[in-house]
């Protein structure tokens, strides 16, 4: 520690750690998060849009500052009650749903304290550790858990050597960064990836910003970081548009000279937000979100470094603009329920796939799917107002099904999850809804259902890994199996057929095809009539999907 951290360290300490200074250390470590939300996003084991841990952990954070940004409480087990509140009804994906067990724990053990030592600063590290492993069926090592249990270790530890919360938050947060680092070792899948765990890597970066709060360095600077352009996940910088974020602007340029990351995050900084940089083969890829006055700006300091190759302008405001007059003008009609009836709330991720499942009966549906989690508190509100108190949800995503776990624990309704995983999951579920029936009974018969039938996606790969025996490049084709990756392509079609034959489609009935928003309908015709040659006795059927990153999700039943 230097010597300004320590003197600024030395006068925070002979001030008490009360809920207004809990309120400050949340809202650093939400704004470091922030900050570094791009670099958690793109830890990301399968070579598939799904870069959004960083996004959902920042959501879920950005809740529980909403929660207690106007409240006054002294006693910080108040406010850390509020923390809780608020992290857990805006808790998204598995990764926002488990921080949010961790400030459930958190606030439990601060309970009726007025303000934060050593030894309860412990007592609430242990209480967090074990409040979410208990909120996980399976707890897998190597995961946000287990850097949460190393936290806990490190501070019991620092118990030892100090009776100050502070001086042990300054010696968990490089035992929580050692923690991360070793995840590898204990997961064998990030070791194959060559990653480390993301939820692990915010938790720390959380730690991190109230430390660095602490010592008074910078909280709103972002690391000096390029990842590679196929992981920028460009898609989570339009999931909310804030003030003075009117136009996005994407410049491809090749420098003259190696760049100053440094001076050039800061350069950007000056102009914007949002701010992400990418590279491939020399080629470097800027984004950032401008006000109007300054639309232009980002292109000419690019062109002061060098050669520009492609630029892209959206506005921001009138692409929300028109999102919401399609939305408003495109109704889908859901089931009409009565009081007593059983509704299904559901997940979708495209309008195609919201139209099938109203057709089944739905009587709510939840916009949401991969990179795209919805929250604790969407879940909630889709049913809460509903004139029926028996609710089961189909989340037809593996990082939703926490969340709807959460929403169903908060509620008096009689909720039952169905933890379908992925949309074919959740469609055959519907098959045997009986809104007249006893809901546990039809809850209990749509879990069956998951297993009647296989699921396919085609997407394409966002990085060059090799995984469980696949070697995929970067924009490749590839194909997933119930979740697995099982093959690479050079074409949506070689991969769909691929696909289809490492699924015994040949063995199966009904071949079901759902095109997403970045497959044309006349090539997914084309690609269906290679299906139709290729299994001239099964019955396949073409629907409109509308989901985005997936050319094709595939149901083979």
């Amino acid at each position: 520690m230097d010597l300004d951290n320590q003197t600024r360290l030395e006068r925070i300490k002979s001030m008490p750690i009360d809920g207004q200074a809990l309120k400050k250390l949340i809202e650093a470590g939400l704004l470091w998060l922030k900050v570094n939300q791009q670099t958690v996003n793109v830890l990301n084991v399968f070579p598939v849009p799904d870069g959004d841990t960083g996004t959902n952990m920042v959501l879920t954070m950005q809740s529980a500052w909403a929660e207690i940004a106007n409240l006054g409480y002294r006693n910080i087990g108040q406010m850390a009650a509020a923390v809780s509140q608020g992290a857990l009804m805006g808790a998204r994906g598995n990764s926002g749903v488990i921080l949010s067990q961790l400030w459930r724990g958190f606030s439990r053990a601060l309970h009726n304290k007025e303000t934060l030592d050593g030894e309860s600063l412990v007592h609430a590290f242990a209480d967090a550790r074990d409040t979410a492993y208990k909120g996980v069926v399976r707890p897998v090592e190597g995961t946000i858990l287990t850097v949460a249990k190393d936290v806990a270790t490190a501070a019991e530890a620092a118990l030892k050597e100090t009776q100050d919360p502070l001086e042990i938050l300054a010696l968990v947060v490089p035992a929580a960064d050692a923690s991360v680092e070793h995840t590898p070792e204990l997961l064998p899948v990030l070791k194959q990836a060559g990653v480390v765990d993301a939820g692990g890597k915010g938790l720390y970066f959380i730690l991190e910003g109230m430390l660095r709060y602490i010592y008074g360095q910078p909280l709103d600077v972002a690391l000096a970081t390029v990842q590679p352009i196929s992981a920028m996940y460009l898609e989570n910088s339009k999931e909310s548009i804030e003030p003075g974020q009117d136009y996005e602007i994407v410049v491809d340029f090749v420098p003259t000279n190696p760049l100053d990351l440094p001076k050039f995050y800061e350069e950007l900084e000056s102009m914007g937000t949002s701010i992400q940089v990418g590279e491939g083969e020399g080629l470097y890829r800027m984004h950032i979100h401008v006000p109007t006055d300054n639309r232009y700006r980002p292109i000419d300091f690019a062109m002061t470094l060098g050669t520009v190759t492609k630029v892209a302008i959206e506005n921001l405001i009138a692409q929300m603009d028109e999102i919401d007059r399609k939305s408003a003008g495109d109704r889908i009609e859901l089931a009409n329920i009565e009081p007593g009836q059983i509704a299904v709330v559901t997940v979708s991720p495209g309008r195609g796939i919201s139209r099938v499942f109203a057709s089944l009966g739905v009587a709510a549906i939840v916009e949401g799917g991969q990179t795209m989690n919805p929250s604790t508190q969407e879940i909630l509100n889709a049913f809460e107002n509903l004139p029926t108190d028996k609710v089961i949800i189909l989340p037809n995503n593996k990082n939703i099904i926490l969340a709807a776990q959460a929403a169903r624990d908060v509620t008096v309704k009689k909720v039952q999850i169905v933890p379908s995983r992925t949309i074919p999951q959740g469609l055959a579920a519907m098959m045997h809804l009986n809104p007249e029936g006893d809901v546990e009974a039809v809850a209990a018969r749509m879990t069956r259902a998951l297993d009647e039938v296989t699921t396919g996606e085609i997407t394409v790969a966002t990085r060059s890994v090799e995984i469980d025996g696949v070697a995929v490049e970067k924009d490749q084709v590839i194909a997933l199996l119930n979740g697995s990756l099982v093959l690479s392509a050079a074409s949506v079609e070689q991969a769909c057929l691929g696909l289809l034959e490492k699924a015994n489609a040949a063995g199966h009935e009904l071949i079901t095809l759902f095109y997403g928003e970045d497959l044309a309908a006349t090539e997914a015709n084309r690609i269906v009539d290679l299906i139709r040659a290729a299994y001239p006795s099964q019955e396949i059927e073409l629907q409109y999907g509308g989901q985005p990153h997936y050319q094709l999700i595939i149901s083979v039943e």
